[in-house]
């Protein structure tokens, strides 16, 4: 069963009627609700465009509903199951965000995130160019070129076939270790700042890289984080409620 969304924003405009149908009032509120609703249907609408899709989807469900009741839809069986089906999921839905918001205290977020930053404070990452040729002949004849003295970013100007680094000399930038395919991360690890490998053969090619820097990989302030760990600390209370409601309440089957 899907848990309900951690938190719900609430209308910062005022609750006014905003039309009318069949004596029935649309409210600004309702606004959100239809477009939770109708999703796809309206996301790339904007300004009064959307506003008038929204107030024209919530005039047809009034119309339709009054025409429903008008024919005894509502008196059919199927009806009020339905009813009560969904009335049961929206309680459902309602009661995990109130758990979900609960659980989101400050000191509950700070906890999580100092537990985080212990385990993760010593995760490497290496800062690299490189310079990819198709062949392991080419990737020798520009490692003798770098041993000769020549300048490593120059080369990657030149020889790279990697476009997105080779303007920038090569640089791949800071990165760790499951950020790079294995055979070149293997590499790039072992080597010390400043060192050049000899040629590396991966599933794009040859490689020579260069280690220019290593370093602890930083971690993020609570503010750059805090909207993860919301979200995070709301869930896991939310999955915590409903397997405690579980236990609590065994379903006895009368199928089997």
């Amino acid at each position: 069963m899907a848990q309900a969304p951690a938190s719900k924003p609430a209308s910062a405009q005022p609750d006014k009627v905003i039309a009318k149908v069949q004596g029935v009032e649309i409210r600004e509120s309702d606004l959100a609700m239809a477009e939770e609703d109708m999703g796809q249907q309206v996301e790339k609408l904007q300004g009064d465009a959307k506003r008038d899709a929204l107030v024209g989807y919530l005039a047809d469900v009034i119309i339709m509903s009054k025409a429903a009741d008008a024919k005894k839809i509502t008196e059919q069986k199927d009806f009020k199951t339905r009813v009560a089906f969904i009335r049961n999921k929206l309680a459902m839905e309602m009661l995990l965000i109130e758990e979900g918001k609960a659980a989101t205290t400050d000191a509950a977020m700070k906890k999580v995130y100092d537990e985080a930053v212990a385990k993760g404070g010593t995760e490497q990452e290496v800062r690299a160019r490189h310079i990819l040729v198709p062949t392991e002949d080419e990737a020798k004849a520009v490692l003798a070129e770098i041993k000769k003295g020549t300048d490593f970013a120059e080369l990657a100007k030149q020889k790279s076939k990697d476009p997105g680094a080779a303007a920038e000399g090569g640089d791949l930038g800071y990165f760790s270790k499951d950020q790079m395919v294995p055979e070149f991360a293997e590499v790039a690890f072992k080597l010390n700042k400043g060192e050049v490998s000899d040629p590396v053969k991966t599933q794009f090619g040859w490689h020579i890289i260069k280690v220019e820097d290593k370093r602890n990989k930083p971690v993020p302030t609570f503010d750059q984080v805090k909207d993860q760990i919301e979200t995070y600390v709301a869930r896991k209370a939310q999955a915590e409620y409903i397997a405690k409601q579980r236990e609590a309440n065994k379903v006895e089957r009368l199928d089997k």
